[in-house]
């Protein structure tokens, strides 16, 4: 059997906390532009996953109440890419709001990619919110086996330097 604290301004502290806590959400909010996860931890907004191959980078944002108009996808120095878009409010009329978690307004969110990309060849598809991004890695980004030649003989080719020819005479 648990034991309860009667305290005579008990419901107006709940309150208080309550409205406490509330400001706190919100002043996270306005400062990072996007609410703060369940563990407190701050998020970018949108949120995004990054993949790759041998020869692409993947990504992919979650953008729901996107339109296609108000977005817009650019890549610079090869390898820095923008997402920007706009997420218009919900025309509610005259109702009350009780919890509202998802954001409006204007976003922009650069990601650096690990290697350069062929920007003439990238391709993007936008379906009901969710974003999908191929970007081909640049000819000059990509690993390639270099072969390593050795003479006839079966030996190194060694090249002597200057002093060293001389100091053999």
């Amino acid at each position: 059997m648990s034991i309860l604290r009667w305290h005579p301004l008990g419901q107006i502290w709940n309150e208080f906390d309550r409205a406490h806590n509330e400001m706190n959400r919100f002043l996270q909010y306005v400062d990072t532009g996007g609410p703060p996860e369940p563990t407190g931890e701050l998020v970018p907004y949108p949120p995004l996953n990054v993949t790759d191959d041998n020869d692409n980078i993947y990504v992919e944002a979650e953008l729901p109440g996107i339109t296609l108009e108000n977005l817009e996808i650019t890549i610079t120095d090869g390898n820095r890419l923008t997402l920007k878009g706009q997420r218009k409010p919900v025309e509610v009329g005259k109702t009350t709001w009780h919890r509202q978690e998802r954001s409006f307004g204007s976003f922009s969110r650069t990601l650096t990619l690990p290697v350069l990309v062929d920007s003439d060849r990238i391709e993007a598809h936008f379906e009901l919110g969710d974003l999908r991004v191929k970007l081909p890695k640049s000819p000059k980004a990509k690993s390639r086996r270099i072969e390593v030649e050795q003479n006839r003989s079966g030996k190194q080719n060694q090249k002597k330097g200057k002093n060293h020819e001389h100091a053999n005479k």
